[in-house]
């Protein structure tokens, strides 16, 4: 029981940790003045990945490259059968948003790109400079699009209100330096030791386990926004979740170390987040919102699928 217990407070730890430190990233970014929309497209989408970043790379050093894969395969696809999945049950989900569909065609070519790279059997160096080439090329373009758009959006939304002391910003990113690692490692050796007591893979409790729990935070705001009323679902970003989960999380993890891949990986599991991404694509260009049915359908996929890694 103490393993579980831990690994609860693995996750919390990293949870709690990353939102620490984006607060007191992002509060100090002010400070110097730098761009909002730098801010908001490198600090907020870096800090929120945080947690899935220092598991991938602690499960990496550790040896334990299957939960390193797994933890990012599990999060697309519960980023986008749970999360949007579940908050349609209490109300029906706008996924209408400008500039979407352009979104996803990056996202489907980055999964496209890190499935071929998968069913090499192993991932190094070469392969992660090229996803962070690649997680380059998107930000610049994300970049370019929100000046002549002139959309900048408001990312205290997502973060909160900026911390307006300058120690206790450092503070704040301080803890959560510390706190992540400290996170990351109760994480990794509680999935380990419990995939070992259950007989399965680490690439398993990865894909199931972890990947929950990493998800949750995206899962918490999406529950909260549908229970003060707003209807319209982020669906932006979970699609740049996903992209980043690909492109920055293994893209560092690969430069760092290189990480085996697990025949269940290639044989099943990249092929669900594929198939589910190309469901969301379909979702966002022919469905004006995700109704219950449709909320039904994708946690009832979703629980086919952890059953389905669970005992193949």
């Amino acid at each position: 029981m103490l393993t579980y217990f831990l690994l609860i407070v693995g996750l919390l730890v990293l949870v709690i940790g990353g939102d620490i430190l984006v607060r007191g990233a992002v509060s100090i970014a002010e400070r110097f003045s730098i761009s909002p929309l730098i801010i908001g497209l490198t600090i907020v989408s870096l800090g929120t990945s945080a947690p899935e970043l220092f598991i991938s790379v602690q499960a990496a050093l550790a040896g334990s490259g299957g939960l390193s894969i797994g933890n990012v395969v599990g999060s697309n696809i519960a980023n986008i059968l749970l999360v949007l999945g579940l908050p349609a049950l209490i109300a029906a989900q706008c996924v209408k948003e400008d500039g979407i569909g352009r979104n996803i065609l990056v996202m489907l070519g980055i999964t496209v790109v890190f499935m071929g790279m998968l069913s090499t059997g192993s991932m190094g160096f070469v392969y992660g400079l090229i996803l962070l080439v690649l997680l380059g090329l998107f930000l610049w373009d994300q970049y370019k699009s929100s000046l002549l758009s002139n959309d900048i959006p408001d990312y205290h939304e997502e973060v909160g209100e900026s911390i307006s002391s300058p120690k206790m910003a450092m503070a704040y990113l301080v803890v959560g330096l510390i706190m992540l690692p400290v996170g990351a490692q109760l994480t990794v050796n509680s999935a380990h030791t419990i995939a070992l007591d259950w007989g399965l893979s680490d690439e398993i409790i990865g894909l199931t386990v972890v990947a929950i729990g990493t998800s949750l935070p995206e899962l918490a705001a999406s529950m909260m926004a549908v229970i003060r009323g707003n209807s319209n679902l982020a669906i932006g970003n979970v699609v740049g979740s996903n992209i980043f989960n690909i492109a920055a999380i293994m893209g560092i993890t690969l430069i760092i170390t290189p990480v085996p891949v697990g025949p269940h990986i290639i044989q099943l599991d990249m092929w669900v987040m594929f198939a589910v991404s190309l469901f969301l694509a379909f979702v966002a260009y022919f469905k004006d919102e995700i109704g219950r049915i449709m909320g039904l359908v994708m946690l009832a996929l979703y629980t086919s699928y952890i059953a389905l890694a669970l005992v193949n």
